[in-house]
């Protein structure tokens, strides 16, 4: 059987999506497994100084990004979870169609391990595990988790992705 060009293309970017759904596999047991600890070691509201601008601590967080829309009454719980599925869907759907693009897939990865942690956070909690806390003075930037870092990553690499596909099209 002969192969046609758009064969022959991705056999050669490497095996697909699976490495890039064995990362987001790793992301979300990291998440998960850290998560774990905090609940295991730490009540609400305890916290551990680590240097002058970090603490570990455990915080609970019932809205998205920042604490947003924490202070309603629960329907964000599966306002947050049906667009973390949706997305896990999408992300999947995107890195089936460009297996190729290893900066865009890395970032799709990361993306897809942090939200899917996040995820299965809202469904076993009713709230994500938040943990990681800078500070600079009294002045606390929100505390945040290893499945945040991961979504904040792959955002970052998809501005870079981007901006490179950009360049090149000049």
């Amino acid at each position: 059987m002969a192969r046609t060009a758009s064969t022959r293309k991705l056999s050669s970017s490497g095996a697909g999506i699976w490495p890039w759904l064995g990362l987001a596999l790793v992301l979300f047991i990291l998440d998960q497994f850290t998560k774990t600890l905090i609940l295991g070691y730490y009540r609400l509201g305890d916290a551990t100084y680590i240097t002058g601008f970090f603490n570990i601590v455990r915080a609970h967080n019932t809205g998205a990004a920042f604490s947003f829309l924490a202070d309603h009454s629960g329907w964000q719980r599966w306002l947050f979870t049906a667009i973390g599925v949706g997305a896990a869907i999408f992300i999947v759907w995107m890195l089936k169609s460009h297996p190729g693009q290893k900066l865009f897939s890395f970032a799709m990865a990361c993306i897809l391990g942090g939200a899917i942690g996040n995820v299965v956070d809202r469904m076993m909690h009713g709230y994500v595990v938040d943990f990681l806390d800078f500070h600079l003075g009294a002045s606390h930037f929100p505390a945040f988790n290893v499945a945040d870092s991961a979504i904040t990553i792959g955002a970052i690499c998809l501005i870079l992705d981007e901006l490179r596909r950009v360049r090149r099209g000049k």
